[in-house]
């Protein structure tokens, strides 16, 4: 019977010395990723700290000419016009804290108030929300521009009908009288 061996070739033995690993590379594409994660977290964190902004604030501050940003405002119910055609629409807000104490009264308030400041909106290509009437909450996206009008390409509206029970003219009385 033939005996037959198997001996590895010398060309295919490691060299030998100081093993080399890939292990740094690993490590360091890890802390690339961990640096990138962190940072889109606290940037989007600082970005959108802050829900919106007022009506005085674009308004009053020219750094916001140009600029998308979000705000927000009491919808003025007679300036509401629509021309279901074209899809254009336009209307005024007037001016909200940033953070009232009872909104619903803050909206009847401002909305009624004509010293209120008020900003007019121009939406282009639109279908008229339903809850676009008096008092309504409006949070929009867009931009104030040169003509003094705000462009706003996104409107988000809150139902004034949540607020009715406690709107001044709905209060319900626990007292009698």
């Amino acid at each position: 019977m033939t005996n037959i061996a198997w001996e590895k070739p010398a060309a295919l033995d490691k060299p030998k010395g100081k093993p080399r690993s890939g292990s740094w590379k690993f490590a360091l594409g890890g802390a690339l990723m961990l640096a990138a994660v962190v940072y889109l977290v606290v940037s989007g964190t600082m970005v959108g700290a802050r829900f919106f902004i007022t009506v005085d604030e674009v308004v009053h501050n020219p750094a916001y000419l140009g600029q998308t940003v979000r705000i927000t405002g009491a919808v003025i119910g007679s300036t509401i016009q629509y021309d279901p055609v074209t899809g254009d629409l336009e209307f005024t807000i007037a001016h909200i804290d940033s953070e009232p104490t009872d909104l619903a009264t803050e909206l009847h308030r401002v909305a009624n108030n004509p010293v209120s400041t008020r900003l007019h909106i121009v939406m282009t290509n639109q279908t008229k929300p339903d809850l676009l009437v008096h008092e309504a909450q409006a949070i929009l996206t867009g931009q104030l521009r040169e003509d003094g009008n705000f462009h706003a390409n996104y409107v988000l509206l809150k139902c004034p009908s949540r607020f009715q029970e406690n709107t001044p003219g709905n209060m319900i009385r626990t007292t009698n009288d």
